[in-house]
């Protein structure tokens, strides 16, 4: 006979004792080195080898009374969208639960060391904890079809989202602004009575692993996570809420170079365009150019910013400033040029005036001097000879040339500066000291305006 058996098979080594080595123990000492070290005895000893429907639909408590605390952590993987449109931000969040389950503990050296056991989700009570704020669809949510059980009884939860969330933007400071989001979390069935949420991880832990682990960023950048719960009655019944408060800034620059930048460049432009010649005709189209080039820029500001009429965003003061600066700069070009061509038309209809009135004078010396004539023939009757007659044509040629020289210092006169042209001149430098000193005034105002809300707001 076989004078050794085999006792037990852990981790892969036999242990073969004599068969008269359990004489010399107790019973009990014998029974408890064959305890069952499969996963399968575990099972058995907790009863979940078969559907338990107890387990599965019930708060796991001995005394109803005993509220169940659910510790939550979230973790913030990525920023992928921030919509401010339609006021949501998608994000990537992992998030596991930890809660107490009182029928659910064991003795981890009675079953060989075993400190951890994992069982379909399906198989126990899972808290119902949702999003307040969530927005996006049940497709985006990747829970782990394992739950982890420990010997004490807690029993931890782990999922992945790709989380769209709702977030009441304020966008004053576009594009330096600062975004306050909360990811709230709560049960749609039970109340603060009967089960509790809180976190186990500080504020400064969640965000230094947060930023640690951000895959992606895009043109935001995670400043801080902060943690409370609050828990608010209604109906004499108090509900549960956990808050995660996300604080992310915008990173300005592309706006900056996109947008800012072009639009003080084509205020500067129209600037300069009060240096070009009023009568080379390039300067009222030079600034329709501009003022059309910043509607293409307005338009584009428009499709990035929500329509909304109570907090009218800083930039949208400075476009919308600058756009009537241009405007009225264009229509002050246009007064100066109506009054330089009024003063141009003013001055050919004079000067179309004095050539008619020495044609008339021409004619009545030449009719005149032809009348004097035949009335000196009548008194002496004697013909006209060629001397007389070059006498004649001399005294209307010089009365010509003298009316063509008295016409020509006026027409002289006529291409000075006339009063219209003098009032454009003194319009245009009036305008431009004024537009000047707007223009200095306006970019001031906007630079405290943008920096002051922007400390305060990096300080809330």
């Amino acid at each position: 006979m076989c004078r050794f058996c085999v006792v037990s098979v852990s981790e892969g080594c036999v242990f073969l004792v004599s068969k008269g080595f359990f004489s010399s123990f107790p019973e009990g000492i014998a029974s408890s080195q064959t305890s069952d070290c499969s996963y399968g005895g575990l099972l058995n000893y907790l009863n979940l080898t078969s559907t338990n429907n107890v387990l599965e639909i019930t708060r796991p408590v001995k005394n109803w009374t005993t509220p169940t605390l659910v510790h939550l952590d979230m973790l913030l993987y990525g920023i992928l969208e921030v919509d401010e449109k339609s006021q949501t931000v998608t994000s990537h969040i992992w998030f596991q639960m930890r809660w107490q389950n009182e029928f659910l503990t064991w003795n981890s050296s009675d079953f060989c060391g075993i400190d951890m056991l994992t069982i379909p989700r399906s198989r126990l009570w899972i808290p119902d904890v949702t999003i307040q704020e969530d927005a996006s669809d049940s497709g985006s949510i990747q829970n782990s079809p394992l739950i982890t059980l420990i010997p004490s009884g807690s029993v931890l939860a782990k999922g992945i989202q790709r989380l769209t969330f709702t977030c009441q933007m304020n966008l004053f400071l576009f594009p330096f602004d600062i975004q306050h989001c909360s990811i709230t979390f709560t049960s749609m069935n039970y109340n603060g009575e009967t089960l509790k949420l809180a976190t186990t991880t500080s504020d400064t832990t969640l965000t230094s692993i947060s930023e640690r682990i951000m895959i992606t960023h895009g043109e935001w950048q995670l400043k801080t996570i902060e943690v409370f719960n609050y828990t608010p009655t209604q109906d004499n019944k108090s509900e549960i809420k956990l808050v995660y408060m996300i604080k992310i800034m915008r990173k300005p620059m592309l706006y900056v170079i996109n947008l800012i930048i072009p639009l003080l460049y084509f205020l500067v432009l129209d600037l300069a365009s009060f240096f070009i010649n009023e009568a080379r005709g390039e300067k009222l189209s030079f600034k329709v150019t501009i003022l059309l080039s910043i509607s293409v820029l307005l338009l584009i500001l428009q499709d990035m910013l929500p329509s909304t009429e109570v907090n009218l965003p800083i930039i949208a003061t400075y476009s919308v400033t600058i756009f009537t600066l241009v405007g009225i700069s264009v229509l002050e070009a246009i007064l100066v040029s109506f009054l330089m061509e009024l003063d141009d038309y003013c001055g050919k209809k004079t000067q179309s005036s004095v050539k008619t009135q020495v044609e008339i004078q021409l004619e009545a010396d030449y009719h005149q001097e032809h009348v004097e004539v035949e009335e000196k023939g009548q008194v002496n009757p004697v013909p006209l000879n060629s001397q007389s007659d070059h006498n004649l044509l001399r005294l209307i040629l010089e009365e010509v040339k003298a009316a063509r020289q008295e016409a020509g210092s006026q027409d002289k006169d006529k291409r000075k500066p006339g009063r219209y042209k003098r009032l454009a001149e003194i319009t245009d430098s009036v305008f431009f000291v004024l537009y000047l000193l707007t223009v200095i005034i306006f970019l001031i105002y906007m630079y405290i305006l943008w920096c002051e809300n922007c400390i305060a707001n990096d300080n809330h």
